[in-house]
């Protein structure tokens, strides 16, 4: 049986979940998982529905079948295999610690995605690329240049059909244009001393502070540096004894672990834009942990 999903996006009013699940009955579903939240502030209804099709039901006939059952409820939605893998584009500088972490959870299938190329703008990390057969592009960002090299991104993006865009600490700032034509499908990842802690060695700077939680926080990037709608964060404690450099070891362990998560629930579609927040429906039991390996 194939294994689908619905999401659902739309003002909160009664009968949508009947609306939903006398739809996928009638049309031979059976769902397997259901998620779904009711915003009391913002008015809005999110669910995420998975199900399997026991009579060979497709997923343009699902979708098309629903269109009109939706716009008596106005809601925005979406149906899905939940075997396709979604086309990934990563951006990375100088630091690797993401991704390289990336790389090796999409190798032993723990991140099911298509990794469609890598783009840079320094050549550090190439020969891991080329060694993964994964395109490298090497695009040189200057003040000159930048609404060049910005051109060059977004044809890459164009031609490798990449639905997501991952900033694996890539360190340099996207346009308006850019943030503005790929809303929601751009995740960023970044230590959340901010706004504390600031430009250069903010590592060093929390140590001087004597700060006793690291933390990371992954989020979407919007033209607002750093303050887009936040997916996932954690924190690692540290303690006097340690030094500035553990701090930055267990700073990019923490920063890679969030931004893995924030992706597997993106490919997953358990999240979902509420102004500027996010809704995130948990992961089924196990689901995070049971990708095929290998």
């Amino acid at each position: 049986m194939t294994a689908f999903a619905l999401t659902v996006t739309c003002a909160s009013r009664r009968g949508i979940v009947a609306a939903i699940s006398s739809y996928l009955a009638d049309n031979g579903c059976n769902i397997t998982d259901a998620a779904q939240f009711d915003d009391k502030e913002t008015g809005r209804f999110f669910m995420r529905v998975s199900f399997n099709s026991e009579t060979g039901a497709t997923l343009d006939g699902l979708q098309d079948g629903f269109a009109e059952r939706a716009k008596s409820l106005d809601m925005d939605y979406t149906f899905f295999d939940e075997s396709a893998r979604m086309k990934v584009l990563i951006m990375v500088s100088r630091f690797g610690h993401c991704l390289n972490d990336l790389l090796y959870r999409w190798r032993i299938g723990a991140l099911p995605i298509d990794i469609v190329g890598v783009v840079s703008n320094h050549l550090d990390y190439q020969k891991v690329v080329v060694n993964h057969d994964i395109p490298f592009h090497y695009i040189k960002v200057t003040k000159a240049n930048k609404a060049e090299a910005e051109a060059r991104q977004m044809a890459i993006i164009e031609e490798t059909g990449a639905e997501l865009i991952v900033l694996a600490r890539y360190m340099q700032v996207l346009s308006e244009q850019m943030c503005a034509a790929m809303s929601g499908r751009i995740i960023n990842i970044h230590h959340s001393f901010l706004p504390s802690f600031k430009g250069a060695n903010p590592y060093k700077q929390a140590f001087e502070r004597g700060v006793k939680l690291i933390g990371a926080t992954s989020h979407y990037v919007t033209t607002d540096l750093d303050e887009g709608p936040i997916i996932e964060q954690d924190t690692v404690r540290v303690t006097h004894a340690q030094s500035p450099e553990d701090y930055i070891s267990l700073g990019r362990d923490v920063e890679s672990q969030v931004l893995a998560r924030a992706i597997h629930a993106h490919i997953h579609r358990r999240v979902f834009l509420n102004g500027n927040k996010t809704v995130v429906f948990p992961a089924s039991p196990g689901s995070f942990a049971s990708e095929r390996m290998g």
